[in-house]
C-alpha cells in the first residue's frame, strides 16, 4: 500500500487586494492511499503538474494587474510538496 500525501497553501500580500485584507490559505495536508506505486507516482505527477499551472494561472492574473499599477506577482506565495510515501 502507498500513500500520496501532499501539501499546499498560498497567501497573497495585503497590499496586492483591492480591501487590503490579506489573502490566505493555511497549509492543508491531504493523504490518499494507492494500492501500489505506479499508481501513487501517476498521481503525484498529474497532481503536481495541475498545482504548477494553477500558481502560473495567479501569477499571470496578478501581472496583468501589476500592468495597471494594482499588484505584483512577487506579492503572491505559493507552497506545495507532493510525496509517494510506502505504507
Amino acid at each position: 500500500m502507498w500513500v500520496l500525501m501532499y501539501v499546499f497553501s498560498y497567501s497573497v500580500d495585503p497590499a496586492a487586494t483591492n480591501d487590503r485584507a490579506e489573502w490566505r490559505l493555511r497549509p492543508n495536508v491531504v493523504f490518499q492511499e494507492f494500492s501500489n506505486e505506479e499508481r501513487c507516482k501517476a498521481a503525484k505527477s498529474a497532481l503536481e503538474s495541475s498545482l504548477k499551472d494553477a500558481g502560473a494561472r495567479l501569477r499571470s492574473g496578478l501581472e496583468d494587474l501589476k500592468s495597471i499599477g494594482k499588484a505584483d506577482p512577487a506579492q503572491l506565495i505559493i507552497a506545495y510538496n507532493v510525496e509517494c510515501l510506502p505504507k
